[in-house]
């Protein structure tokens, strides 16, 4: 399902234990009934101070497998969001149902702007030095080389 209603969700998934919760954030080890799936649950509150300030609760579901509910529970196994959260999980929103969110994508453009700044940081640093012979030049493009495998 790329939709799933926020009343199935509602119906399927309790809580195992809780791992912190604050004024703005909880973090929860859940379990859908139906299946015995656990998941990690992130929920937190905002306010919208452009529209009418009254506050949303919004709630990702991060699927996990049972040694990371031990570790998460024992308190040995991080699970902040974003940090930890790197494979598909569900996550709502105000339309009323929960979509399959990908972060990959994400950490994919994280990893190109640090290779982008590296690569910048080794071009500023040719120009400033001034050294243009052709020993300055076959180095920078070897760094340029192996800052180009890193990525493979």
């Amino acid at each position: 399902m790329h939709k799933i209603s926020a009343e199935v969700i509602a119906a399927r998934i309790t809580s195992v234990k809780e791992l912190l919760q604050t004024e703005l954030d909880l973090y929860e080890v859940s379990k859908d009934v139906e299946t015995g799936e656990h998941y990690l649950h992130y929920a937190y509150m905002h306010r919208d101070f452009s529209s009418t300030g009254e506050p949303e609760s919004f709630h990702y579901l991060l699927p996990i497998v049972n040694d990371d509910v031990i570790g998460m529970i024992v308190g040995e196994q991080g699970y902040a969001y974003p940090e930890h959260w790197r494979s598909s999980f569900l996550r709502n929103g105000p339309e009323g149902f929960y979509i399959w969110f990908d972060p990959s994508h994400e950490l994919q453009a994280s990893e190109d702007e640090a290779i982008a700044a590296d690569l910048m940081q080794k071009l500023r640093s040719f120009k400033e030095n001034g050294v243009t012979d052709p020993e300055a030049v076959r180095k920078l493009l070897e760094e340029i080389d192996q800052t180009r495998k890193k990525e493979e």
